[in-house]
């Protein structure tokens, strides 16, 4: 009766039976995995549904699709997006994430997708599409910067410093970024009365330096005094373009005459009558100077450099619009003959 008995305790069997169950278990895994798999990318063809709309400018539906095309198809959406035309690079993103295979380059193009959705100014859109990029790559780190600044757009300032959180943990200093939203969220409150709001940008200047062309902007705005008292005098090429459109109204002549600066300034203006070319900024002085030999027809005109992307733009930011970049403006000025004065403005 015995030799009729499965042989349990024979080593063969054994190995045989852990060799059939790591194949049952191998199979199971594999099955689960591509079941997964295709449920993810079903999740991903119904939420890109709801992006892949009329405003979309190229027609996509029956282009066919080789591997070979991704790369000469991203440029072209690059190139897209560079010229403004948002609705054609977006049609481009939204055909290429449909179709390729691979996981990270899909999340690559979701990041540039929302990117494009950004910069047109699709928030909401934006705003969905990195928070999808981040359900599947939780460590993205540019991901988590631009769904602050979608956050900060739509003046959501609590959830754009909720992701600081994540960026710290990351190892990223979000120090300068969270002096910004400070500002920002303070300059956006409505309901602050003027002298709080005064004192706590005053608080805030000493905290954060970086932010002094901001800050000093939004005090002139508020309270005239407390803005030339805040003003430093070795930062006034930082300011020029603020100090040179200000109306005489709001001058404080204790304080420029104190300052040969701030003098040859206002004196290149036709503010002061009393000669002075000793500002140290080439295009003021040269003006002070034709001025003083009766020229007085010459201006300062003004672009905005970003120190980072190295663009330039004809009105001022806080933002870069082209790299979003914070605290990189530069202040470039140059001498140009004046325009006719009007009796109205559009401010």
């Amino acid at each position: 009766m015995e030799h009729i008995l499965p042989a349990y305790n024979d080593p063969l069997f054994s190995i045989m039976l852990i060799v059939v169950i790591s194949l049952i278990i191998a199979l199971v895994t594999y099955g689960w995995g591509l079941h997964k798999q295709q449920k993810e990318e079903g999740n991903l063809l119904k939420f890109l549904e709801k992006f892949d709309t009329a405003e979309c400018a190229l027609e996509t539906a029956d282009m066919p699709f080789e591997p070979h095309m991704l790369k000469p198809l991203t440029l072209l959406a690059k190139a897209f997006e560079n010229a403004g035309e948002y609705h054609k690079a977006i049609s481009i993103y939204l055909f290429l994430i449909k179709n390729i295979t691979h996981d990270s380059g899909k999340i690559e193009l979701m990041e540039r997708l929302g990117s494009t959705y950004l910069h047109a100014g699709f928030m909401e859109r934006s705003q969905s599409i990195y928070t999808e990029v981040l359900r599947k790559k939780p460590r993205n780190v540019q991901a988590l910067y631009e769904l602050g600044i979608v956050y900060e757009i739509m003046q959501k300032y609590d959830k754009a410093k909720e992701v600081l959180g994540p960026l710290n943990m990351l190892g990223e200093d979000t120090t300068s970024l969270e002096q910004f939203l400070d500002l920002s969220e303070l300059l956006a409150n409505k309901t602050l009365a003027i002298p709080e709001k005064v004192e706590r940008l005053e608080q805030l200047l000493k905290e954060a330096p970086s932010l002094y062309r901001h800050i000093i902007k939004a005090l002139l705005l508020l309270d005239t005094k407390s803005a030339w008292e805040s003003i430093d005098p070795k930062r006034i090429k930082e300011l020029l373009d603020v100090l040179w459109f200000l109306p005489n109204s709001q001058l404080d002549l204790d304080i420029i005459t104190s300052n040969k600066q701030l003098q040859t300034l206002y004196y290149a203006k036709g503010y002061l009558q009393n000669p002075a070319k000793q500002s140290g900024i080439f295009s003021v002085d040269m003006l002070a100077t034709a001025r003083e030999n009766g020229f007085e027809e010459g201006d300062l005109i003004f672009s905005y450099l970003c120190q980072k992307c190295k663009q330039s733009f004809p009105v001022s930011f806080k933002r870069c619009p082209n790299c979003m970049a914070i605290n990189t403006v530069k202040v470039e000025e140059k001498i140009a003959k004046s325009s006719p004065k009007t009796d109205y403005s559009l401010l």
